[in-house]
């Protein structure tokens, strides 16, 4: 809303009907101010209207002291609303002219009244746009950051596959090297030839298994 009466010069005026300027400016709209008025007037109206029917009342007992008072009361409320009527339409009509004089006498704000906050607007217009270019590039900006974000998570998730894969080599690597130690310690020969032909045995078993268990299922 700072920016609504430079807006009104860039884009065109806004509906006569919103006052959005005037009511930034005076902080109410003249419609605002008139309801006000007429809400007051319809408290002081109702006050007015019990006082006046009290009166009729008196009126009427004093014109014909045997009358019925619950008619009396009944006659005095209904010349009270026919008096509330003739106000409310009398005053509707003072309303309207007062609207008028409101909306074009006081609480139109000039073309050339800015409020302070407007004023760097109006004197930097240029100002706008750039503020628009510098949200479009911090929102670029975020973007990138939130997929460079994303990247590293997934390095480093890679990097610890990696880490654990390489520890499960490092313990095989010192299993066989312990292995070979102990081989070589016993004097039981060259320790490759010796895992050859334990790997070729372990092979020709699982052939065996395999062969067996084919047969037993045929």
């Amino acid at each position: 809303m700072a920016a609504c009466r430079v807006a009104e010069e860039d884009g065109g005026p806004l509906p006569a009907g919103l006052n959005l300027y005037e009511a930034q400016f005076f902080g109410f709209t003249p419609q605002t101010c008139l309801l006000r008025v007429y809400s007051a007037f319809q408290d002081c109206l109702s006050e007015i209207l019990l006082v006046v029917e009290k009166v009729c009342v008196r009126a009427l007992r004093g014109a014909d002291p045997a009358a019925d008072p619950q008619l009396l009361r009944s006659e005095a409320r209904r010349r009270g609303q026919e008096l509330q009527r003739l106000l409310e339409q009398r005053f509707q009509r003072l309303a309207a002219r007062m609207e008028a004089l409101l909306l074009h006498g006081c609480f139109s704000v000039p073309d050339n009244v800015l409020l302070p906050e407007d004023e760097p607007h109006r004197k930097y217009p240029q100002a706008t746009q750039e503020v628009l270019r510098l949200e479009s590039s911090l929102a670029e900006l975020h973007r990138a950051y939130r997929a460079e974000v994303c990247a590293r998570q997934a390095l480093l998730a890679e990097l610890e596959e990696q880490r654990e894969v390489q520890e499960q080599l490092d313990g095989i690597l010192r299993w066989v090297g312990e292995l070979q130690a102990a081989w070589v310690k016993e004097g039981m020969g060259s320790f490759h030839d010796s895992f050859r032909l334990v790997m070729e045995s372990v092979q020709k078993l699982q052939d065996a298994i395999r062969q067996i268990c084919g047969t037993g299922r045929r």
